[in-house]
């Protein structure tokens, strides 16, 4: 066996045979499990709670306005003083009191209504009931301008309309979004392996230049050979766990939920429904039909090339920032002594996760999407957030895609070429912090 392998067997040894991965190879599922479960359960509780408002209502007006819901119910008080309707609020433990005055118009009466409450009231609460004055205010002044009740809600109902692509197939409003959360969701996964597993590489090489053993080491191997044996044996235990979590997660969540009997359904559903109207994001279906219709959507995603795609851009990022944590590991003597390096290695990361969403939501293919999904250092994650969209006519251009890769490569050989430089003279080098200055000056021996 060449030295690189020996070297990468011993470093994914070493690394899985440690107690403490061990530990937390089969902890972290039951952790990870039981977060799901529990906040499923508090979410249950907090839902199931239903804020009780009494309403003092001394005007002609909103009678039949405020109706009760799951979440929120109306109890109307009669024959009693705003005093005395406080009183009976606060002893019965409601959760507000709305008053609603005396008034000759309903613009003069929602002008003066208030809404008492012991603390500041929930934003949703308060969001409800200025829709029913501001419903009222604007039914009262079109009766004013002589439409009819019949004829306001002619004019109140919705619209929307329709679209399909020129080969007679209805697009669906929201589903873009839903592909670039997913894709997205690929993308968060390959930073945090990259954060986490990356810092695993970084302080490998801390221990053993602390411990003096790199001398003994490096004196049959060349430092490159290393460097490289430490990035491949790290990144494959960190493979064999997240298989490990992955397979023993979905087993344990299906066993807890079928225990448990909880129903599937509204997950699913929840899955290919999208959200509220957001940044152009279609509000939320209610016919059956087209529920249907966003799960097919989603169905026919390309889940395969999705996935082949997440693990080229996965190994390919992930060893472009392990070969920098473990130059930067090589550069230092303590772990204290890398804060100063580790910002500009997470900064396109994070640029990476927030500019793409914001820019592949609102158009996936502008000049903000493709750039950062071509840069080296973003596109493992922006990239991956466009693909869901499919390959081709409507989806990632070929050549974009394949100038991506290839960019990546090359990147990864400069990052390679460039921290075996640093690998190779911070190894040995003891009892200083280097500068960027140093570091551009080993650059060059």
């Amino acid at each position: 066996m060449s030295k690189l392998g020996l070297i990468i067997k011993r470093e994914y040894l070493a690394k899985v045979r440690n107690k403490s991965f061990v530990i937390m190879t089969f902890l972290s599922p039951i952790l990870m499990v039981g977060m799901i479960v529990l906040i499923a359960y508090l979410t249950k509780i907090n839902d199931s709670e239903t804020r009780v408002i009494s309403v003092l209502n001394e005007s002609p007006f909103f009678s039949t306005d405020f109706g009760s819901t799951e979440s929120t119910s109306y109890l109307v008080l009669k024959d009693l003083t705003l005093e005395e309707a406080k009183d009976s609020t606060i002893a019965l433990n409601f959760y507000g009191l709305l008053y609603i005055p005396e008034g000759s118009t309903v613009e003069d009466v929602s002008k003066s209504a208030y809404f008492f409450t012991k603390e500041a009231p929930n934003a949703s609460i308060t969001a409800k009931l200025d829709a029913v004055f501001q419903e009222r205010l604007r039914q009262e002044k079109l009766v004013d301008l002589g439409v009819s009740a019949k004829e306001f809600e002619a004019i109140d109902s919705g619209f929307q309309l329709q679209t399909e692509t020129f080969e007679g197939v209805q697009n669906l409003k929201g589903i873009n979004e839903i592909k670039a959360f997913i894709g997205g969701g690929f993308g968060y996964l390959i930073m945090m392996f990259i954060i986490i597993y990356g810092g695993f590489v970084m302080r490998s090489v801390i221990e053993e230049k602390t411990s003096r053993i790199i001398e003994v080491i490096i004196s049959s191997v060349r430092p490159f050979q290393l460097m490289m044996g430490k990035i491949i044996g790290t990144s494959l235990a960190g493979l064999t766990q997240f298989a490990i979590w992955i397979f023993s997660a979905g087993i344990l969540l299906f066993v807890v939920m079928s225990f448990l009997g909880l129903d599937t359904s509204g997950i699913q559903n929840a899955a290919v429904l999208p959200g509220a109207s957001v940044n152009g994001m279609a509000a939320m279906p209610t016919e059956v039909n087209e529920m249907q219709l966003y799960a097919n959507e989603l169905f026919q995603i390309p889940w395969a090339m999705l996935i082949f795609f997440f693990m080229i851009y996965f190994v390919l990022g992930y060893l472009i920032y392990s070969s920098i944590y473990a130059a930067i590991g090589a550069a230092v003597d303590n772990e204290t002594d890398t804060q100063q390096f580790i910002f500009p290695i997470i900064l396109p990361l994070m640029l990476a996760i927030y500019v793409g969403f914001f820019s592949v939501f609102s158009n996936p293919h502008g000049p903000i999407a493709v750039g950062f999904s071509l840069f080296p250092l973003t596109s493992p994650i922006v990239m991956l957030m466009r693909l869901p969209g499919g390959i081709g006519d409507g989806g990632v251009p070929i050549w974009q895609l394949m100038l991506s890769i290839a960019l990546l490569v090359g990147t990864f050989i400069g990052i390679v070429w460039l921290a075996a430089k640093i690998y190779r003279v911070g190894i040995l080098m003891y009892g200083k912090k280097p500068s960027y200055k140093e570091l551009f000056k080993w650059l060059k021996y």
